[in-house]
């Protein structure tokens, strides 16, 4: 497992990001057993403290679940995992359009952008750029 962490946001938040991410891409299963406490903070050099808090906020959230005696697993309701997927990309959107909107982008360029995006799998090249 490798994070590279971001000094302007608490690590156990970057975490938490790192395990929805794992999740929603099929790396960890519904049902799957979690790394313990112990594992992931010798992993990821941090603090043991600091796992804690991301696994006690994953399972607030119901993304995970802890089994006495068993460890903690990944949720099996698929609902919460569509969730954590459609929340992720409302963020990721979120900072693409805020992004878009400082290089000077109107709301129908962007539109445009995505779709020749999308239509074609690519971003715009360097040559369409000079237009």
């Amino acid at each position: 497992m490798t994070i590279v962490f971001d000094n302007n946001m608490p690590i156990y938040i970057q975490i938490m990001n790192y395990v929805k991410k794992q999740i929603i891409t099929g790396r960890l299963n519904p049902g799957d057993k979690i790394e313990s406490v112990r594992d992931m903070a010798l992993e990821l050099q941090i603090n043991p403290n600091t796992i804690q808090r991301t696994f006690q906020e994953l399972e607030r959230e119901g993304i995970v679940e802890t089994r006495r005696g068993l460890g903690r697993f990944v949720t099996s309701e698929e609902s919460t995992i569509m969730q954590i997927k459609k929340e992720m990309a409302g963020e990721l959107l979120e900072r693409f359009v805020q992004g878009m909107k400082e290089l000077g982008f109107e709301k129908d360029d962007i539109v445009a952008i995505v779709k020749d995006a999308v239509k074609d799998g690519k971003a715009v090249s360097r040559t369409d750029r000079s237009e």
